[in-house]
């Protein structure tokens, strides 16, 4: 690791934006293809509504941290954002949102059927750009077997948060068990997937990938408060009550307020465009008062004080400042609250 300190530079950082021009091209080029068809055409409005593309960043800057070049990382990078980003088209279709990041979401513009295709396409694409990757056969099997298996992951997650309310299902376990399948897996993946390249053992790559979805679970929690308390780029405050969604509020909510489980769920179970802003309004007012809110970011500080604080983590001190670094982008938007 002495090596990797030696050769430390300004690049190994989240905030560092070397080579994603470069990632984002080959994003573009892979989703339009040889076709330039109407799909790839979705797939890429879709990819320029923006983004932090915190997975993409995780990918370059824990391969600088392992002591490879960022570029050696880069279609790495890119299968990830990929990928997550089809689970973003199909997310927001299931969730029933329009906007994303202020402008029209795919199956708005384009209806559902054709939503569908291009997140299908999107989910498929990262394979293709696995055999770009300058590696052994064998690292790219391993990349191959990576995402399918967090792609696994990530819809068994969102199907079990689809579950909760029809099972009136509010306790914390099962709402770990969603966030840790659905978020969680897709901040493992690009640091594991990374560390294989800088040619760390397949059991080291686990290991370190394992320590990110922590931050994973984290970045749920915040985001989860941040659509009541912040802003989130969508139509309005509340977009997760208005869809059913049972967040991290809502589970610690209940568990200290038993007895507002019949207005919640009545609350949860009406349709998005029959909930009042009077209601949010009053739900918004309730997880204060209930100590939910303050539950919900002690716990994202706690989260992050296990991550920043890993010994395992700490044997590879730049990865460990990814995180910390990690941590600062996510607590950012709820940093008043905090």
């Amino acid at each position: 690791m002495s090596t990797v300190l030696h050769h430390y530079t300004a690049n190994i950082s989240l905030f560092c934006n070397d080579n994603l021009d470069n990632v984002e091209a080959i994003m573009h080029a892979k989703a339009k293809g040889s076709w330039r068809d109407l799909l790839g055409k979705m797939f890429c409005q879709h990819l320029d509504t923006g983004g932090k593309r915190l997975r993409a960043r995780l990918a370059l800057t824990s391969a600088a941290a392992l002591g490879q070049t960022r570029e050696n990382a880069v279609e790495w990078a890119a299968a990830v954002e990929l990928m997550h980003n089809a689970t973003l088209i199909h997310d927001d279709m299931q969730d029933g949102d329009r906007l994303r990041r202020g402008q029209q979401t795919t199956w708005v513009r384009y209806g559902r059927p054709q939503a569908i295709n291009a997140g299908d396409l999107g989910l498929m694409l990262p394979f293709l750009l696995i055999s770009d990757i300058e590696t052994s056969n064998d690292i790219r099997w391993l990349l191959s077997k990576l995402l399918a298996e967090h792609a696994v992951s990530t819809v068994r997650g969102q199907s079990h948060e689809m579950e909760l309310l029809p099972n009136r299902d509010f306790s914390r376990k099962s709402y770990m068990q969603c966030v840790k399948g659905k978020t969680g897996a897709f901040f493992s993946l690009p640091v594991q997937g990374s560390a294989l390249l800088a040619g760390l053992s397949n059991k080291e790559a686990i290991q370190l990938g394992e320590r990110f979805v922590n931050l994973g679970i984290l970045y749920q929690l915040q985001d989860d408060v941040l659509d009541l308390y912040g802003q989130k780029g969508r139509e309005e405050a509340g977009s997760d009550l208005r869809e059913g969604k049972v967040s991290a509020l809502v589970v610690q909510h209940l568990l200290r307020k038993p007895e507002d489980r019949f207005w919640l769920v009545s609350l949860l179970n009406e349709k998005r465009e029959s909930t009042k802003p009077e209601d949010v309004e009053k739900a918004i007012h309730k997880f204060k008062d209930s100590g939910a809110l303050n539950a919900c970011l002690d716990e994202i500080k706690h989260l992050a004080k296990i991550v920043t604080t890993d010994k395992f983590l700490a044997k590879y001190p730049l990865l460990q400042k990814i995180a910390q670094e990690f941590v600062q982008i996510a607590l950012q938007p709820i940093d008043k609250l905090l």
